[in-house]
């Protein structure tokens, strides 16, 4: 019995957010039958169960809203929110009675009388029915199946028929137990027969009755409360003659009858009763593809594939430190089978976002209800995958900002009709996949935040000055509503005080490394912005060391890594006799990890004498918090295990973890949040910020450079954007593969490159400029790393006749080559690219381009490749992003999308422009990584004009030519 209860708590837990949900979207379609046939089903359901589990209570409350949900397809209620809120709070009490029960084993005492009474009043027609007279069901609309009440009404007929059966049996007694299984096998073979799917259909029930022993004339008695049942649920008689004639396989000629089944019968004899239902039960539900695992179970697995990496580490620590191993190449082989295994039970632990927001509709029906506000609730994304831990972490955060901008974001119809607004207002939630990280959106388009009144806050709890103040932006200032208790709602609500409690959300982001911003623009509405990692289990580090002692620090929250020599220490200056540091005109506020955790450093001249000759900044990101962190070395990077930290020092907030290292050596893991808390108490801090406000805003047209030199012709310049890591390899440890030069990298191999296009000499030290797009990898060796340096992106020569050469630049006043990419990317691999870039079409200048492109490398790779060309480019990072851009003031001249994003496709994206006034008569380009006849078709009949692939640059920047080429000429031509 305890294993049955377990099973029925875990499937009604799983009903019970089903139905939540079903019953809000049922109040927004209330015509859709299916809809309503879905939780009717489900309901019933539960009422069953509860029924054979012996659970009268909650089979009482289940069974009355079930009344009133069947006398709403019968058709003598209309769906109103009256009704569904008296069914939400059946639904309501049914939680409770379910969580007592799974707390305590056994239903609690107590009474629903009074619900239960509100609920058979309406059921059973004391409260006036909803329904016009003069709307009736159309008699003979639909087929058999439908006007037979779809599955929820054949289950229903086949309960009430076993129940009438057993009441007039003589052997009530013996056939009882058996009642539950003949109710299942009488729906499925029913439905098997009027949906002609193959397996056991409702004679096939019926003749293995036979077989075990049924008399004629209980079968008899059986199809004729059958139809006894249906007549009762509102089916008209005609109907429930045809469904009769099923029972007896007749051939009904009735157009309001399906047609007959074509089966094949099982043989008589030849299976029992129970083995028929089996057989049914295969045949109606497709095979089950999922298995319901205790999640101790995989917690357990996950355990072990750490202590499997870590040991992993450890091995290949080992290998290291000899140049031949017979164990090389076994090793290599255990550490990509171990990555795979790695990834998979990852996979175990992933969840759809969209659990986490299974809550909200029901939410902001019920607020809507309360604050008497018109609003709705958007999402998109809801299949975006992440850790099961994670998900768990954010489920209240995004209530409370859900709930904030229902309650104080969205204003009263009266507001928003004053102000221009359409009367009902959005709250918009989305998600996607960004890197290794889950982008996650609340907006609203409500009153915004009162800029005004957060100043006066402040200043009045003592916040900040005036004159500072002065100093900071909007945006600076808005970040006020994550101090503890600030508020800027005149009053206190029983709902929410937008501000209140968001010092609490940003907590609980920040503990799972991720990280929050806001914005808000006055009379338009108010958007948060999460980015959090896809999982806390196993993460990518950087191993740095201060003052003898090793770190583990997150690669996620590292921008870069600089190096400053002690010898010329340009960029160094202080304020406040604070060191700061000048990084490409932003003055850097830096602190010493040393500094923070309190440890002993060596003497100056002791630390000259090791040799040590340069110190390492470790660029970091928290928020919109950029600082340094000086450290004494950098190692390499590390999958590494996270470990809990021990409760001696789980006070100190820069410490999230502890892992172990290859050569056994147990380390702290860094927390960037904690980090940027202590660095924030400096004071040099503010002042650094402060400082260089003009200098935070650079030409919308810069790019970052990498600038390196590599053979002869002075420097050379890469878009940083483009350049997935940098790396310093010992090129002796190269081996050959052919004719290329390869190196063992990340579980795969890496082909190297040198400037000239031929593989690499496997000699020397040297940087390798890192490429990666999915599965491919290219390293681009080079002599030396110079800077990375922001400029825009003017190219002054072409590259002409230079192979992998785009043109010349002026960077930080010096002649530099831009290299091409897309020619190296091709040298490692034809297939990566078909053709090289073609030089620019300086025709096309200040051409505007709004690029929708949700790859992020093919996205840095285009929007150079089009600045480079002469086009002014925009860029979206989605479907959405890029209706927002069109909704507000952009105007562009041709429009470039890419077609499989996720949320909103390229075609949706497409037809949704073409509906829109001023971009109605802008051309489209698809681009995409297939171009299939079929796929140009669809794409045509979208509303594309052209259709390119976006591994032909070349044909990219053709067809943007001849569009908008032919586009001019047919202005010209109709004026």
């Amino acid at each position: 019995m305890d294993d049955l209860l377990n099973e029925f708590l875990a499937e009604a837990r799983e009903s019970l957010d089903v139905l939540d949900s079903e019953l809000v979207e049922l109040e927004q379609r209330p015509e859709d039958p299916a809809l309503l046939g879905s939780i009717f089903r489900i309901m019933h359901t539960i009422k069953g169960t509860c029924g054979f589990l012996g659970l009268p209570r909650l089979e009482t409350v289940a069974h009355a809203a079930e009344d009133v949900l069947g006398r709403v397809r019968d058709g003598g209620l209309l769906v109103s929110p009256e009704v569904v809120s008296l069914v939400l709070s059946a639904l309501d009490r049914i939680k409770e009675l379910v969580a007592a029960l799974g707390a305590t084993g056994s239903e609690p005492a107590g009474s629903d009388e009074e619900l239960i009474g509100a609920l058979r009043r309406l059921a059973s027609g004391e409260v006036e029915a909803s329904r016009p007279a003069d709307i009736a069901p159309s008699a003979k609309a639909g087929k058999l199946y439908d006007r037979a009440g779809g599955a929820s009404g054949i289950d229903t007929a086949c309960e009430l028929a076993c129940m009438a059966f057993l009441e007039q049996s003589a052997q009530r007694e013996a056939l009882e137990p058996d009642m539950l299984k003949l109710q299942f096998a009488l729906a499925g073979g029913l439905t098997a027969a009027l949906q002609k799917t193959p397996g056991i259909d409702i004679v096939d029930v019926l003749t293995c009755l036979a077989d075990n022993g049924w008399t004629e004339a209980d079968l008899a008695t059986l199809r004729t409360e059958i139809g006894k049942a249906f007549a009762s649920l509102g089916v008209d008689a005609d109907d429930v003659a045809a469904l009769l004639r099923h029972l007896t396989r007749e051939a009904p000629e009735e157009a309001i009858a399906l047609p007959a089944v074509e089966e094949a019968k099982p043989k008589k004899g030849a299976e029992t009763m129970p083995a028929a239902t089996e057989r049914r039960d295969v045949a109606a539900n497709a095979p089950s593809e999922t298995l319901r695992v205790n999640i101790n179970v995989l917690e357990d697995l996950m355990t072990m594939v750490s202590e499997l990496v870590l040991t992993r580490n450890q091995l290949l620590q080992i290998l290291r430190g000899y140049n031949e191993s017979p164990f090389g190449a076994p090793l290599q082989r255990l550490n990509q089978i171990t990555t795979e295994l790695q990834e998979n039970v990852m996979m175990t632990r992933m969840q759809p976002i969209g659990n986490a927001w299974g809550k909200l509709p029901r939410l902001v029906r019920d607020l809507t209800q309360e604050l008497d506000k018109k609003i709705e609730l958007v999402m998109t994304g809801a299949d975006t995958e992440l850790d099961r831990q994670i998900l768990e972490s954010i489920r209240d955060p995004l209530t409370h900002m859900v709930r904030n901008s229902a309650d104080h974001g969205i204003e009263t119809v009266g507001e928003r009709l004053a102000a221009g607004k359409p009367e009902h207002g959005t709250v918009e939630l989305s998600a996607r996949h960004e890197g290794g990280h889950i982008i996650v959106q609340v907006s609203d388009n409500g009153r915004g935040l009162p800029t005004a009144r957060i100043r006066e806050k402040v200043v009045a709890n003592g916040l900040a000055t005036e004159a500072q103040l002065e100093t900071m932006t909007e945006q600076q200032i808005q970040q006020f509503i994550f101090r503890p208790g600030f508020s800027t709602a005149a009053s206190v609500t029983s709902v929410s005080g937008r501000g209140v409690g968001m010092d609490v959300v940003r907590s609980n982001i920040e503990k799972i490394g991720g990280i929050i911003e806001f914005q808000s623009t006055e009379g338009v509405g108010s958007r948060f912005v999460i980015k959090i990692p896809l999982t806390l289990a196993i993460v990518s580090a950087i191993i740095v060391e201060c003052a003898g002692e090793r770190f583990a620090m997150p690669q996620n929250s590292v921008v870069e890594l600089v190096r400053i020599s002690h010898t010329s220490a340009k960029g160094l200056e202080e304020i406040n006799g604070r060191p700061v540091y000048r990084l490409r005109d932003r003055l850097l506020p830096l602190v010493s990890l040393a500094e923070i955790l309190d440890l002993p450093r060596p003497d100056r001249a002791a630390d000259d004498d090791s040799g040590t000759e340069s110190t390492y900044v470790v660029v970091s990101q928290v928020g919109a918090f950029v600082f340094g962190i000086i450290v004494d070395k950098v190692f390499d990077t590390e999958e590494i295990v996270v470990k809990p930290v021990s409760r001696t020092i789980r006070h100190i907030s820069c410490f999230s973890g502890t892992t172990i290292l290859g050569d056994g050596q147990v380390i702290m893991i860094l927390d960037p949040n904690g980090l940027a808390s202590a660095v924030s108490a400096v004071p040099h801090i503010e002042s650094a910020q402060t400082t260089t406000g003009d200098n935070l805003t650079h030409d919308r047209d810069a790019v970052s450079m990498l600038v390196f030199e590599a053979g002869d012709g002075g420097p050379k310049a890469v878009p940083l954007s483009l350049v997935a890591r940098l790396e310093e390899a010992d090129l002796s440890t190269a081996e050959q593969a052919g004719a290329r030069t390869v190196l063992q990298y990340r579980g795969g191999l890496m082909p190297l490159i040198g400037l000239d296009g031929e593989p690499a000499v496997r000699t020397g030290k040297h940087p390798i400029l890192v490429f990666v797009d999915g599965s491919r990898m290219l390293g681009l060796v080079v002599d030396r790393v110079i800077d990375i340096i922001e400029a825009p992106l003017d190219l002054q020569l072409t590259g002409g006749s230079r192979a992998g050469i785009l043109g010349s630049a002026v960077i930080a006043s010096t002649t530099t080559d831009v290299i091409d990419t897309v020619h190296y990317l091709r040298q490692s691999d034809a297939d990566w690219f078909s053709v090289e870039t073609e030089k620019a079409f300086g025709e096309d200048d200040s051409r505007n381009v709004l690029l929708v492109e949700d790859s992020a490398f093919f996205r840095n790779l285009l929007m150079p490749m089009l600045t480079l060309a002469g086009y002014h480019v925009t860029v979206a990072e989605h479907g959405e992003a890029a209706l927002e851009i069109c909704k507000g003031s952009g105007r562009f001249d041709i429009v470039v999308s890419d077609i499989e994003m996720p949320g909103l496709s390229g075609f949706d994206l497409a037809r949704l422009l073409k509906s829109d006034g001023h971009m109605k008569g802008v051309p489209i380009i698809a681009l995409s990584s297939h171009a299939n006849p079929k796929d140009i078709e669809r794409g045509m009949s979208a509303g594309f004009t052209e259709y390119v692939t976006k591994l032909d640059p070349k044909a990219l920047l053709g067809a943007l030519s001849r569009v908008l080429s032919s586009d001019e000429s047919g202005k010209d031509i109709a004026a």
